[in-house]
Formats: structure tokens, sequence, C-alpha cells
């Protein structure tokens, strides 16, 4: 039921500017399914509408250790050869390994779970840590609460940073999370940071982030050593501060190409890098396009 609501909730109706999605459930036996809270969910619609989607998203189920049966791998194989993006989280993974699209593809699933995904299907390249793993038209994520972070992403992926954001707030959330930052943490993420010194540092990181920001003014800022900062901020976000700085200043990069005329050069300062360059370097190496396309692909600017 976790995942049923997570994934209504990214792709089910919002306010007002928000994207709104034609969201089907479907299964190969149609009518009342049983749920882990004991509650049935009745479900309508069976796997023709597979067809048709732009979308596929394979659920956890309980029984996940038997392989679903052979009407719903062929039309999650079907979908894929189609083009439709295909995705999973959590033991949902298991579905797509079954089905043969994970062969030769790195995958993540539930960390609890991992070995034996890797044990059952030795051709996919499991990664117990990730908390997504994007291969294009097939994208996997971790388990419980993880898979707001793989829709979140691929909202993010197809409609832009703005709108993932906008969605994100509507459901009071952190706006983004690296695929590669740890499962499990001994703490929240930045967002939600419930260590009292490191959250008012990284509030106003974000705040200065037109800034340099070294390691050393932000542990000092938390008055603490640069070696207690980092092993503090790797306990609570899974990630260093480097890495974290990284992924705000280009998710912020992303948001001002799509929202804003700004020029290239600006946005560079703005979001704390030194010259276009720099930023185009970044933008290329982490999202495989430079600065210019991206902002064509989501605003159609000359």
């Amino acid at each position: 039921m976790l995942a049923v609501g997570i994934v209504a909730e990214v792709f089910g109706p919002h306010g007002e500017g928000l994207p709104g999605f034609d969201f089907v459930l479907c299964t190969d036996r149609p009518g009342p399914v049983p749920t882990d809270l004991g509650v049935p969910l009745m479900v309508a619609d069976g796997l023709d509408r597979l067809a048709a989607a732009d979308l596929v998203i394979a659920l956890p189920w309980a029984g996940f250790r038997t392989p679903p049966g052979p009407a719903v791998l062929d039309a999650l194989s079907a979908a894929n050869e189609s083009g439709s993006l295909v995705a999973a989280h959590c033991v949902g993974t298991f579905a797509l390994a079954a089905a043969g699209l994970l062969d030769g593809r790195r995958a993540t699933t539930h960390w609890r779970f991992a070995e034996l995904l890797a044990h059952r299907h030795p051709d996919v390249v499991v990664d117990p840590d990730a908390l997504y793993i994007d291969e294009g038209r097939i994208t996997t994520g971790a388990g419980a609460a993880a898979g707001f972070d793989l829709c979140l992403h691929l909202l993010r992926r197809e409609y832009g940073a703005a709108m993932a954001n906008a969605v994100a707030r509507d459901m009071v959330l952190p706006s983004h999370r690296d695929g590669g930052q740890a499962q499990y943490l001994t703490s929240p993420v930045p967002e939600d940071c419930q260590d009292e010194r490191l959250a008012e540092v990284l509030a106003w990181a974000r705040e200065h982030l037109h800034e340099s920001l070294p390691v050393a003014e932000l542990a000092r800022r938390a008055v603490m050593s640069k070696r207690s900062f980092a092993r503090r901020f790797a306990a609570a976000t899974g990630t260093t501060p480097h890495a974290w700085l990284r992924s705000l200043r280009l998710s912020s990069a992303e948001e001002l190409l799509e929202t804003t005329d700004l020029s290239i050069e600006e946005i560079a300062h703005r979001v704390g890098y030194g010259s276009a360059a720099v930023l185009r370097e970044q933008f290329v190496r982490r999202r495989g396009v430079p600065p210019r396309s991206y902002r064509r692909s989501f605003t159609n600017a000359p």
C-alpha cells in the first residue's frame, strides 16, 4: 500500500499549474487485490493498459520470491520494446529481472534483498547502496520511501527540475536526492536534518550558493573541525560536503536554465561557479549535455 500511495501521490492530481497524468493501476487478474494492510484494493484494469503507457512502474508485492506469471513478464517486455519507460522500486525490481529487462544492466532494490536479487539473476549488476539507478529506458529504485526519489527523478528527467521541485513542495518533500546517495543513513537527508548545528549550516549554504563555500568555512560555522564536520555530514547524508554542494549547484542551475532567460555566465555566478566554462564542464560531466542544450530541451529557447 505504501508503494501504491507513493506512485499515486507523485503522478496523481496536484494543484493548479502542476502536471496531471492519466494514472491507472492494472493487474493480470482484475478485481480485488490483497494488500499488506489486509484491505483489498479494487483494480479494474488488466495488462492491456500497458500497451498505451508512456511509463510503466512495477510495484513491490509480497510474493516477489516467486516470479510473476508469463502474461505479466510478456507485458513488461512488450512495453519496453514499444518504447515505454519501464521502472520498478523495492522488490518490484524482481519482476523486471524475471522479464530479462535487467540483464547486463545495473539495478538496485531494497538493500535487504539485494543479495537475493544478485543470486537469482547473476546477469544483473546489483548495486545494494544506490537510491535509484537510471539506465535510460529502464530505471530501478530502492525500497520503501525511496520510491519517492525514483518517481521524482523520473519527473525531473522528463519535465525538468522546476516541475519536479514544485511537485515535491506540494508533497512537503525534499526536492532531489542523487541516485548514488546511500539507502540507509544514521540521520535524515540534509533538508530534514535533525542535527541542529548541521541543519543551520546547510540552510546557510543554500542561501549563499553564489559564494565559494569551502568545507573549512562550513565546518567553522558548525563550530567543528573539518574532520568532525566531514564525519557528521557523511553520517547524516550518505555523501560528502563537496558532492552535496556540487549536486545543489547543478540542481539550482537546472532550475534557472528552465525558468529564467539569464545568461549562462550569470547563472554560473549565481550558483557558485567562477565562469560559464566551469559550469559547462560540470554540467556536461554530470548531466551529459551542455547548459544551452539543456535549456533548449525544456524551454525551446534559441
